[in-house]
Protein backbone atom coordinates (compact mmCIF):
# COMPACT_ATOMS: atom_id res chain seq x y z
CA UNK A 1 0.00 0.00 0.00
CA UNK A 2 1.83 3.08 -1.26
CA UNK A 3 -0.99 5.62 -0.95
CA UNK A 4 -4.33 5.78 0.84
CA UNK A 5 -7.39 5.21 -1.30
CA UNK A 6 -8.62 8.84 -1.35
CA UNK A 7 -5.22 10.50 -1.88
CA UNK A 8 -5.63 11.06 -5.63
CA UNK A 9 -9.12 12.47 -5.09
CA UNK A 10 -7.78 14.95 -2.51
CA UNK A 11 -5.18 16.24 -4.98
CA UNK A 12 -7.86 16.54 -7.67
CA UNK A 13 -10.40 18.30 -5.43
CA UNK A 14 -7.87 20.79 -4.03
CA UNK A 15 -7.61 22.38 -7.45
CA UNK A 16 -11.26 23.45 -7.20
CA UNK A 17 -12.24 23.90 -3.54
CA UNK A 18 -11.15 23.39 0.05
CA UNK A 19 -10.97 19.74 1.09
CA UNK A 20 -12.09 18.47 4.50
CA UNK A 21 -10.87 15.05 5.65
CA UNK A 22 -12.74 13.54 8.58
CA UNK A 23 -12.67 10.13 10.21
CA UNK A 24 -11.84 8.28 13.42
CA UNK A 25 -8.92 9.27 15.61
CA UNK A 26 -5.62 7.61 14.57
CA UNK A 27 -7.02 6.38 11.27
CA UNK A 28 -4.24 8.19 9.37
CA UNK A 29 -5.67 11.62 8.48
CA UNK A 30 -2.56 13.65 9.38
CA UNK A 31 -0.26 11.13 7.69
CA UNK A 32 -2.43 11.29 4.57
CA UNK A 33 -2.44 15.10 4.60
CA UNK A 34 1.35 15.20 4.84
CA UNK A 35 1.59 12.71 1.96
CA UNK A 36 -0.37 15.17 -0.20
CA UNK A 37 1.88 18.08 0.79
CA UNK A 38 5.13 19.06 -0.93
CA UNK A 39 8.21 20.44 0.88
CA UNK A 40 6.91 23.93 0.06
CA UNK A 41 3.48 23.34 1.63
CA UNK A 42 2.56 24.74 5.05
CA UNK A 43 1.32 22.53 7.90
CA UNK A 44 -0.47 24.38 10.72
CA UNK A 45 -1.64 22.47 13.80
CA UNK A 46 -3.92 24.32 16.21
CA UNK A 47 -2.44 22.34 19.13
CA UNK A 48 1.05 23.78 18.49
CA UNK A 49 1.29 27.25 20.13
CA UNK A 50 3.38 28.96 17.44
CA UNK A 51 1.10 27.55 14.73
CA UNK A 52 -1.94 28.75 16.66
CA UNK A 53 -0.49 32.26 16.92
CA UNK A 54 0.19 32.33 13.17
CA UNK A 55 -3.41 31.27 12.49
CA UNK A 56 -4.92 33.88 14.81
CA UNK A 57 -2.72 36.67 13.45
CA UNK A 58 -3.30 35.49 9.87
CA UNK A 59 0.46 35.41 9.37
CA UNK A 60 0.41 32.42 7.04
CA UNK A 61 3.38 31.11 5.04
CA UNK A 62 3.67 32.03 1.36
CA UNK A 63 2.82 28.48 0.33
CA UNK A 64 0.58 27.16 -2.40
CA UNK A 65 -1.04 24.65 0.00
CA UNK A 66 -2.12 25.39 3.56
CA UNK A 67 -2.97 22.35 5.67
CA UNK A 68 -4.90 23.07 8.88
CA UNK A 69 -4.98 20.29 11.48
CA UNK A 70 -7.35 20.41 14.49
CA UNK A 71 -8.51 23.93 13.55
CA UNK A 72 -12.07 22.96 14.52
CA UNK A 73 -10.97 23.56 18.13
CA UNK A 74 -10.99 27.28 17.27
CA UNK A 75 -14.46 28.63 18.05
CA UNK A 76 -14.64 30.75 14.88
CA UNK A 77 -13.02 28.21 12.58
CA UNK A 78 -15.80 28.23 9.98
CA UNK A 79 -15.82 32.01 9.57
CA UNK A 80 -12.01 31.97 9.54
CA UNK A 81 -11.84 29.43 6.71
CA UNK A 82 -14.66 31.13 4.82
CA UNK A 83 -12.79 34.43 4.85
CA UNK A 84 -9.52 32.77 3.92
CA UNK A 85 -11.08 30.88 1.02
CA UNK A 86 -13.01 33.85 -0.34
CA UNK A 87 -9.87 36.00 -0.34
CA UNK A 88 -7.18 33.55 -1.43
CA UNK A 89 -8.70 30.53 -3.19
CA UNK A 90 -7.44 31.70 -6.59
CA UNK A 91 -3.83 31.40 -5.40
CA UNK A 92 -3.90 28.94 -2.50
CA UNK A 93 -5.19 25.45 -1.77
CA UNK A 94 -6.68 24.67 1.66
CA UNK A 95 -6.74 21.21 3.26
CA UNK A 96 -8.46 20.69 6.63
CA UNK A 97 -8.28 17.56 8.78
CA UNK A 98 -10.18 16.63 11.92
CA UNK A 99 -12.21 13.92 13.61
CA UNK A 100 -15.57 13.93 15.34
CA UNK A 101 -16.05 17.59 16.11
CA UNK A 102 -15.08 18.74 12.61
CA UNK A 103 -17.64 16.42 11.04
CA UNK A 104 -20.35 17.32 13.54
CA UNK A 105 -19.82 21.08 13.36
CA UNK A 106 -19.58 20.89 9.58
CA UNK A 107 -23.19 19.65 9.54
CA UNK A 108 -24.61 22.32 11.83
CA UNK A 109 -25.35 25.69 10.25
CA UNK A 110 -22.91 25.19 7.41
CA UNK A 111 -21.71 28.67 6.37
CA UNK A 112 -19.04 27.00 4.21
CA UNK A 113 -21.55 25.39 1.85
CA UNK A 114 -20.27 25.26 -1.72
CA UNK A 115 -16.68 26.04 -0.76
CA UNK A 116 -15.36 22.56 0.07
CA UNK A 117 -15.43 18.87 -0.73
CA UNK A 118 -15.74 16.45 2.19
CA UNK A 119 -13.93 13.10 2.12
CA UNK A 120 -14.21 10.48 4.86
CA UNK A 121 -11.18 8.34 5.68
CA UNK A 122 -11.88 4.81 6.91
CA UNK A 123 -9.63 2.13 8.42
CA UNK A 124 -7.57 -0.13 6.16
CA UNK A 125 -9.38 -2.81 4.17
CA UNK A 126 -8.81 -5.93 2.07
CA UNK A 127 -8.68 -4.04 -1.25
CA UNK A 128 -6.56 -1.17 0.04
CA UNK A 129 -3.98 -3.51 1.56
CA UNK A 130 -3.96 -5.79 -1.49
CA UNK A 131 -4.72 -8.84 0.69
CA UNK A 132 -4.90 -12.06 -1.32
CA UNK A 133 -4.35 -14.89 1.17
CA UNK A 134 -6.65 -16.34 3.82
CA UNK A 135 -3.92 -15.95 6.46
CA UNK A 136 -3.69 -12.21 5.77
CA UNK A 137 -7.49 -11.97 5.80
CA UNK A 138 -7.55 -13.49 9.28
CA UNK A 139 -4.77 -11.13 10.40
CA UNK A 140 -6.87 -8.13 9.41
CA UNK A 141 -9.83 -9.62 11.28
CA UNK A 142 -7.74 -10.08 14.45
CA UNK A 143 -5.59 -6.92 14.31
CA UNK A 144 -8.16 -4.45 12.99
CA UNK A 145 -7.87 -1.84 10.26
CA UNK A 146 -6.20 1.01 12.14
CA UNK A 147 -2.62 1.50 10.87
CA UNK A 148 -0.71 1.27 14.17
CA UNK A 149 -2.08 -2.07 15.43
CA UNK A 150 -2.28 -3.59 11.96
CA UNK A 151 1.32 -2.86 11.02
CA UNK A 152 2.53 -3.98 14.45
CA UNK A 153 1.60 -7.53 13.32
CA UNK A 154 1.27 -8.40 17.01
CA UNK A 155 -1.99 -9.47 18.64
CA UNK A 156 -0.71 -8.35 22.03
CA UNK A 157 0.25 -4.90 20.76
CA UNK A 158 -3.07 -4.64 18.91
CA UNK A 159 -4.97 -5.50 22.08
CA UNK A 160 -3.00 -2.93 24.10
CA UNK A 161 -3.66 -0.31 21.43
CA UNK A 162 -7.38 -1.12 21.34
CA UNK A 163 -7.71 -0.79 25.12
CA UNK A 164 -5.88 2.55 25.16
CA UNK A 165 -7.86 3.77 22.15
CA UNK A 166 -11.23 3.03 23.73
CA UNK A 167 -10.12 4.83 26.89
CA UNK A 168 -8.97 7.84 24.83
CA UNK A 169 -12.32 8.11 23.08
CA UNK A 170 -14.40 7.71 26.23
CA UNK A 171 -12.35 9.89 28.57
CA UNK A 172 -11.09 12.61 26.23
CA UNK A 173 -12.80 12.69 22.85
CA UNK A 174 -16.32 12.50 24.30
CA UNK A 175 -15.70 15.59 26.44
CA UNK A 176 -15.01 17.62 23.29
CA UNK A 177 -18.71 17.23 22.47
CA UNK A 178 -20.41 17.27 25.86
CA UNK A 179 -19.52 17.29 29.55
CA UNK A 180 -20.36 13.82 30.85
CA UNK A 181 -21.33 13.73 34.52
CA UNK A 182 -20.55 10.02 34.95
CA UNK A 183 -17.70 8.85 32.73
CA UNK A 184 -17.62 5.49 34.50
CA UNK A 185 -21.13 4.72 33.23
CA UNK A 186 -20.17 5.84 29.72
CA UNK A 187 -17.20 3.48 29.92
CA UNK A 188 -19.51 0.66 31.02
CA UNK A 189 -21.68 1.38 27.99
CA UNK A 190 -18.63 1.25 25.72
CA UNK A 191 -17.69 -2.13 27.24
CA UNK A 192 -21.21 -3.54 26.88
CA UNK A 193 -21.78 -2.56 23.26
CA UNK A 194 -19.25 -4.93 21.58
CA UNK A 195 -21.14 -7.89 23.06
CA UNK A 196 -24.31 -6.72 21.30
CA UNK A 197 -22.94 -6.45 17.75
CA UNK A 198 -25.08 -8.27 15.21
CA UNK A 199 -28.39 -7.84 17.01
CA UNK A 200 -30.83 -4.92 16.91
CA UNK A 201 -29.90 -2.48 19.64
CA UNK A 202 -32.44 -2.24 22.46
CA UNK A 203 -32.23 1.04 24.35
CA UNK A 204 -34.60 -0.31 26.98
CA UNK A 205 -32.28 -3.24 27.71
CA UNK A 206 -29.27 -0.92 27.97
CA UNK A 207 -31.24 1.38 30.23
CA UNK A 208 -31.93 -1.50 32.60
CA UNK A 209 -28.37 -2.84 32.42
CA UNK A 210 -26.76 0.49 33.27
CA UNK A 211 -29.51 1.95 35.46
CA UNK A 212 -29.74 5.04 33.29
CA UNK A 213 -32.60 7.07 31.86
CA UNK A 214 -33.70 6.18 28.32
CA UNK A 215 -32.87 9.73 27.21
CA UNK A 216 -29.35 9.47 28.63
CA UNK A 217 -28.62 6.18 26.85
CA UNK A 218 -29.89 7.65 23.59
CA UNK A 219 -27.76 10.77 23.96
CA UNK A 220 -24.65 8.81 24.88
CA UNK A 221 -25.05 6.56 21.84
CA UNK A 222 -25.19 9.71 19.72
CA UNK A 223 -21.93 10.85 21.34
CA UNK A 224 -20.21 7.51 20.70
CA UNK A 225 -21.31 7.75 17.08
CA UNK A 226 -20.11 11.34 16.77
CA UNK A 227 -16.65 10.43 18.08
CA UNK A 228 -16.38 7.55 15.58
CA UNK A 229 -16.44 4.77 18.16
CA UNK A 230 -19.56 3.20 16.65
CA UNK A 231 -21.84 3.60 13.66
CA UNK A 232 -25.47 2.56 13.41
CA UNK A 233 -27.48 1.10 10.55
CA UNK A 234 -31.23 1.61 10.20
CA UNK A 235 -33.46 -1.17 8.88
CA UNK A 236 -34.50 -1.25 5.24
CA UNK A 237 -38.24 -0.79 4.85
CA UNK A 238 -40.34 -1.11 1.71
CA UNK A 239 -44.06 -1.34 0.92
CA UNK A 240 -43.31 -4.83 -0.44
CA UNK A 241 -42.22 -6.17 2.95
CA UNK A 242 -43.35 -5.92 6.56
CA UNK A 243 -40.06 -4.55 7.83
CA UNK A 244 -39.28 -3.33 11.32
CA UNK A 245 -39.18 0.46 11.34
CA UNK A 246 -37.04 1.73 14.21
CA UNK A 247 -34.59 -0.84 15.58
CA UNK A 248 -31.01 -0.06 14.61
CA UNK A 249 -27.95 -2.30 14.55
CA UNK A 250 -24.56 -0.95 15.57
CA UNK A 251 -20.96 -1.76 14.71
CA UNK A 252 -17.51 -0.59 15.78
CA UNK A 253 -14.80 1.08 13.68
CA UNK A 254 -12.37 -0.95 15.80
CA UNK A 255 -13.92 -4.36 15.18
CA UNK A 256 -11.32 -6.10 17.36
CA UNK A 257 -13.40 -5.02 20.37
CA UNK A 258 -16.07 -7.57 19.41
CA UNK A 259 -15.42 -10.77 21.41
CA UNK A 260 -17.39 -13.30 19.33
CA UNK A 261 -15.59 -14.42 16.16
CA UNK A 262 -18.66 -14.57 13.90
CA UNK A 263 -19.91 -11.18 15.13
CA UNK A 264 -16.43 -9.71 14.64
CA UNK A 265 -16.45 -10.97 11.04
CA UNK A 266 -19.89 -9.44 10.50
CA UNK A 267 -18.56 -6.15 11.91
CA UNK A 268 -15.52 -6.20 9.62
CA UNK A 269 -17.78 -6.82 6.62
CA UNK A 270 -20.04 -3.95 7.70
CA UNK A 271 -17.02 -1.64 7.91
CA UNK A 272 -15.89 -2.62 4.41
CA UNK A 273 -19.37 -1.99 3.00
CA UNK A 274 -19.70 1.36 4.79
CA UNK A 275 -16.29 2.42 3.50
CA UNK A 276 -17.40 1.58 -0.04
CA UNK A 277 -20.73 3.41 0.40
CA UNK A 278 -19.03 6.55 1.74
CA UNK A 279 -16.46 6.42 -1.08
CA UNK A 280 -19.22 6.26 -3.70
CA UNK A 281 -20.98 9.20 -2.06
CA UNK A 282 -17.91 11.38 -1.44
CA UNK A 283 -16.14 10.78 -4.76
CA UNK A 284 -18.98 10.18 -7.24
CA UNK A 285 -21.96 11.82 -5.53
CA UNK A 286 -23.95 8.56 -5.58
CA UNK A 287 -26.83 8.28 -3.12
CA UNK A 288 -25.63 5.02 -1.59
CA UNK A 289 -26.77 3.92 1.86
CA UNK A 290 -25.96 0.88 3.99
CA UNK A 291 -28.80 -0.70 5.97
CA UNK A 292 -29.87 -4.12 7.23
CA UNK A 293 -33.06 -6.11 6.64
CA UNK A 294 -35.37 -7.48 9.31
CA UNK A 295 -39.13 -7.98 9.09
CA UNK A 296 -41.87 -8.54 11.63
CA UNK A 297 -41.82 -12.29 10.92
CA UNK A 298 -38.21 -12.58 12.09
CA UNK A 299 -36.54 -12.84 8.68
CA UNK A 300 -33.20 -11.05 8.68
CA UNK A 301 -30.31 -10.40 6.29
CA UNK A 302 -27.18 -8.72 7.58
CA UNK A 303 -26.75 -5.95 5.01
CA UNK A 304 -28.60 -4.13 2.27
CA UNK A 305 -27.03 -1.52 0.01
CA UNK A 306 -29.48 1.01 -1.37
CA UNK A 307 -29.03 3.45 -4.22
CA UNK A 308 -31.64 6.20 -4.41
CA UNK A 309 -33.55 4.24 -1.74
CA UNK A 310 -33.79 1.16 -3.98
CA UNK A 311 -32.08 -2.10 -2.93
CA UNK A 312 -29.08 -2.95 -5.10
CA UNK A 313 -27.39 -5.65 -3.04
CA UNK A 314 -28.11 -7.95 -0.09
CA UNK A 315 -25.26 -9.59 1.83
CA UNK A 316 -25.47 -12.35 4.43
CA UNK A 317 -22.42 -13.27 6.55
CA UNK A 318 -21.64 -16.81 7.73
CA UNK A 319 -18.56 -18.06 9.56
CA UNK A 320 -18.24 -21.24 7.47
CA UNK A 321 -19.81 -22.96 4.48
CA UNK A 322 -23.55 -23.52 4.84
CA UNK A 323 -26.69 -23.70 2.74
CA UNK A 324 -28.00 -20.44 1.30
CA UNK A 325 -30.10 -18.50 3.79
CA UNK A 326 -33.85 -18.87 3.08
CA UNK A 327 -34.17 -15.16 3.85
CA UNK A 328 -32.06 -14.37 0.77
CA UNK A 329 -34.43 -16.53 -1.29
CA UNK A 330 -37.39 -14.63 0.17
CA UNK A 331 -35.90 -11.25 -0.75
CA UNK A 332 -34.86 -12.51 -4.20
CA UNK A 333 -38.55 -12.94 -5.03
CA UNK A 334 -39.39 -9.46 -3.73
CA UNK A 335 -36.48 -7.62 -5.38
CA UNK A 336 -35.32 -9.66 -8.40
CA UNK A 337 -33.14 -6.85 -9.80
CA UNK A 338 -30.81 -6.75 -6.78
CA UNK A 339 -27.63 -8.81 -6.34
CA UNK A 340 -27.44 -11.42 -3.58
CA UNK A 341 -24.35 -12.72 -1.76
CA UNK A 342 -23.68 -15.12 1.06
CA UNK A 343 -20.08 -14.64 2.18
CA UNK A 344 -18.07 -16.81 4.55
CA UNK A 345 -15.09 -16.09 6.79
CA UNK A 346 -13.58 -19.58 6.68
CA UNK A 347 -15.59 -21.38 3.99
CA UNK A 348 -14.15 -22.39 0.61
CA UNK A 349 -17.21 -23.06 -1.53
CA UNK A 350 -17.78 -20.81 -4.57
CA UNK A 351 -21.01 -21.20 -6.53
CA UNK A 352 -24.12 -19.46 -7.85
CA UNK A 353 -27.40 -21.28 -7.26
CA UNK A 354 -30.40 -21.58 -9.57
CA UNK A 355 -31.91 -18.38 -8.16
CA UNK A 356 -28.80 -16.33 -8.90
CA UNK A 357 -27.56 -16.10 -5.29
CA UNK A 358 -23.77 -16.17 -5.05
CA UNK A 359 -21.94 -18.07 -2.30
CA UNK A 360 -18.23 -17.30 -1.95
CA UNK A 361 -15.40 -16.66 0.54
CA UNK A 362 -15.51 -13.19 2.08
CA UNK A 363 -11.94 -12.56 0.94
CA UNK A 364 -13.05 -12.68 -2.71
CA UNK A 365 -16.12 -10.54 -2.07
CA UNK A 366 -14.31 -7.84 -0.09
CA UNK A 367 -11.54 -7.62 -2.71
CA UNK A 368 -14.17 -6.09 -5.01
CA UNK A 369 -14.81 -3.08 -2.75
CA UNK A 370 -12.42 -0.27 -1.84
Amino acid sequence: MKTRYIQKQIVKDLKKKMVFISGPRQVGKTTLAKAVMTPESAYLNWDIPRHRQAILRRELPLSKLWCFDEIHKYKSWRDYLKGLYDEFHADHEILVTGSARLDMLRKSGDSLQGRYHHLRLHPLSIKELGIKSQDDFMSLLELGGFPEPYFSKSRIEAKRWSTDYRSLLVNQESSSIETISDLSKLELLSLRLPELVGSPLSLNALKEDLQLAHKTVSRWLDILENIYMIYRLPPFGSPLIRAVKKEQKHYHFDWTLVPDGAAKFENMTASHLLKWAHYQRDVFGSEIELRYFRDTDGREVDFCLLENLKPQMFVECKWGDSSISPHLHYLRKKFPAAKYYQVTATGRKRFINKNGIIHLPALEFLQQLV
